[in-house]
Formats: C-alpha cells, structure tokens, sequence
C-alpha cells in the first residue's frame, strides 16, 4: 500500500475531467492537481514548448513526493510524453493507450473518430497506436482548436458552441463512424452538445476517464492503492485562481473554492 498523492495535470481546467473519474473509482485517494492556465492551450504550441511545459509540470508535481502521475492532456501525451518518458522516475500515464484501447474495443463499424487540439492531430499518436492495436480500422482524425478557449470560457451548451461543433465535426460524422475519441479532456465538459450532434449511435471515448481507469489498474496490481479512509484534493494553477475555482466546482459537483494556489511554473 501507498497513502502518497496522485498528481494530475492538464493545460488548464480540462484535466479535471480525468480527476472527477479518479474520485469516483479511487475516492480515498489523494491528489494533486496542476492546470497550467497561463499557458492554455498547449494545441497551438511547437511540440519543443509543450516538451518544456511537461517537464515542468512534472517537476512541479514531483515536489510533493508523488506516487503516480497522469498527463490528463492530449496534447502532452502525445506530443511530449514519447520524448520523455524515459527521464522520469515516477510512474507515469497520457491518455493516448488507454483511449486508443477503449476505442478498438467500443467500434463495431470499423470507422474511429478522433478530434483533438491541432497539436494532438498534428502529432499523429492517434492514428499510429490504433493502426498499431488493429490495422484494419479505419481512423478520421480532425483538429478542433476552438473546443478549448469555449470550455476555459464557460461556453458549454447553447447556440456558440452548437455551431462550432457542426463545423468541426460535420466531416467526421459524413464518414459514418460508430466511435468517437475526445482527443482533449477538455471535450468532455462539451459531451452533451457533441453527443445531440453525432447521434445517440455514435459512443463517446472520454480520454480522461479511460486514464483514470488505467492509473487505478496498474496501482492495483503494483500493491500501490492507499489503505486510509477519505481522500483530499489539492488545486494548483499558474494564472489567476477565480475563474478556476468557479468553473472547477460546477465541473467536479463540489466547492473547490479555498482549495486552488497560484504558482510560478517557471521555477520548475
């Protein structure tokens, strides 16, 4: 057993996603979370930046004598991750594998959609690990840059959103695919717009959650789960902590306020 704390991070409030799933199937763990709100979003950085960006975020993370680490972003999953997984000393998870997976498993069609930052796309992880699990699927990739500012912004349902989830998304769903991949654990927060678009047929891939369940598989079977009662949750960000704590605690179904730090990344 290891009561240390998990760490979680993201580009911003996107990874909170992932920590609801953490909660809910390991709730008596603790967590560190890290959004990099001050420098969301990672999709449009250059793959040498968002490799800085993780390396500190680890660095950052590590400070607490941490267990387990998630990367809940797919944009440092896949663009960051494969460089430097080899540097790190803790345990470490992205969302790429776990998602990748579930989506093999959930497609009875044969036709996968992944949407993304045009980091993630651009990177190409997607197609290559599912082609690697099953070459006989086939994969519709598509970047959908706007997802990110509309959930930092609160804009989850309604007219705005709507349209631009019809923009992005009308060519994957022309193609006919029965599975869909939420590439960016923000696109989560806009499941219930995304899901009225695509169709009751097509099932969403949350890569977040299938992180979670991942992380909580290889810490079983590690011996690495806590033996203490009633987990704590701590909130780290690297911009101003308002805008995080309101959103954060409609996200996550309880307060946050009190709980969310400002930190200076850069130190790391």
């Amino acid at each position: 057993m290891d009561n240390r704390p998990i760490g979680v991070f993201d580009s911003g409030l996107g990874g909170l996603t992932c920590v609801k799933k953490v909660m809910e199937i390991m709730p008596d763990e603790d967590i560190i979370y890290f959004g990099d709100t001050g420098r969301v979003p990672y999709g449009t950085k250059s793959p040498e930046t968002i490799v800085k960006y993780v390396r500190q975020n680890i660095n950052f993370l590590e400070s607490f004598d941490i267990k387990f680490i998630i990367i809940a972003c797919g944009t440092a999953s896949s663009a960051a991750l494969p460089k430097i997984q080899d540097e790190i000393r803790t345990g470490i998870i992205g969302v790429l594998e776990p998602t990748c997976a579930a989506a093999v498993r959930t497609t009875k069609n044969g036709k996968i959609g992944v949407i993304g930052t045009q980091g993630t796309i651009n990177s190409g992880k997607y197609l290559q690990t599912i082609n690697r699990m099953n070459p006989d699927l086939e994969v519709f990739s598509r970047a959908c840059p706007m997802f990110v500012p509309l959930v930092e912004n609160g804009y989850l349902r309604g007219t705005i959103p709507r349209m631009i989830i019809e923009e992005y998304l009308t060519p994957i769903k022309e193609r006919g695919v029965d599975t869909l991949i939420l590439g960016c654990t923000h696109y989560p927060l806009l499941r219930e717009e995304i899901q009225k678009f695509m169709g009751d047929r097509v099932k969403l891939i949350d890569s977040g959650a299938e992180a979670a369940v991942e992380a909580r598989e290889r810490l079983e079977a590690s011996g690495m789960l806590c033996d203490k009662k009633g987990g704590t949750d701590r909130y780290y960000v690297s911009d101003t902590v308002d805008g995080f704590a309101e959103l954060g605690s409609v996200f996550l179904d309880k307060h946050i306020e009190g709980s969310v730090h400002k930190i200076d990344i850069e130190k790391y």
